[in-house]
């Protein structure tokens, strides 16, 4: 293989892919790298994604891959990638395996990985019935028992969405509720139940979520948990020295332009918008950007 390209991806998920469609109609020199560890692997199903709502996960990025592989020029390569430096006119790329690469531009699609708690039953019902997003998931258990562990002003705004779908709703704030009284008086008002015991396990059948199990033995019958948890960002970004958000994301501009000139990003590792929809839309924009910085450069 290889090793000069115009662009090296890293991430070959939906945003990924969707960069490299855009670069590769384009007829750019392009290497995808994909450690093959997406962060939705085990949600069964995809939705809010017009032409594919409904589908597996697995169904629509094995579908993109192979429609991204008809395009000659876009190449990929298996592989968790270590290190991203600066040269002095590109790129160079280190993967686990030992592969060497260079390119003028950089995109990461990397994604993020979600950070556990220490909460027996929860990875495993994670992506299935313990769910990050209202717009992914929230139609599917409509009406139904439902919590939300979360706390504070994030607490009180996500309730406000997830209210929308079912009244049957308990605010698991996992230790000593910090909602301001407002707050915790509209919650009253609404019947939302307001737990404050700190959970103890999920009680759960192959990630399909039964209730909760709180510390001192309560239980609460659920079918649904929405959690909001804390993230890491796939690469190290120190390595370039990239700008985060105050929320831990990739900091860019409307152009998704990092602060470090040649190297862009797109996908959930810039977004609190974790959506395939919305990594599908940053791709194709970003791809075409890149695609248009480097005409300008060469013209």
């Amino acid at each position: 293989m290889e090793n000069n390209f115009d662009v090296i991806i890293i991430g070959g998920s939906y945003s990924g892919l969707s960069a490299g469609m855009a670069l590769g109609r384009s007829l750019r020199k392009i290497l995808i790298i994909d450690s093959g560890r997406p962060c939705n692997q085990q949600t069964p199903y995809s939705h809010n994604f017009l032409t594919h709502d409904g589908k597996i996960p697995k169904e629509i990025s094995d579908l993109a891959k192979e429609q991204v592989s008809k395009y000659k020029t876009v190449q990929f390569y298996d592989g968790l990638v270590t290190n991203v430096s600066k040269q002095s006119e590109n790129f160079e790329v280190r993967t686990e395996n030992g592969g060497v690469f260079h390119a003028r531009k950089i995109i990461l699609a990397s994604g993020v990985k979600d950070i556990m708690p220490d909460i027996p039953g929860f990875a495993e019902c994670w992506g299935i019935s313990v769910i990050h997003c209202p717009y992914c998931h929230g139609y599917e258990v409509h009406g139904k028992a439902t919590g939300i562990m979360s706390n504070g002003d994030m607490g009180f705004e996500f309730s406000k969405i997830v209210y929308n779908l079912t009244k049957e709703l308990t605010l698991f704030t996992n230790g000593s509720s910090t909602l301001n009284g407002e707050q915790t008086e509209r919650f009253g008002r609404n019947n939302i139940g307001i737990t404050e015991t700190e959970i103890e396990r999920i009680d759960h059948e192959n990630g399909q979520i039964r209730k909760v199990i709180l510390k001192g033995g309560e239980e609460i019958s659920l079918d649904a948990l929405y959690a909001k948890i804390p993230f890491e960002q796939n690469v190290n970004t120190d390595d370039l020295g990239l700008e985060l958000t105050e929320h831990g994301h990739i900091k860019i501009d409307h152009f998704h332009k990092t602060n470090v000139e040649g190297v862009f990003a797109c996908g959930d590792n810039t977004t609190m918008m974790r959506a395939v929809a919305n990594a599908v839309a940053q791709g194709n924009l970003t791809g075409a950007i890149v695609n248009k910085e480097l005409a300008d450069e060469s013209f």
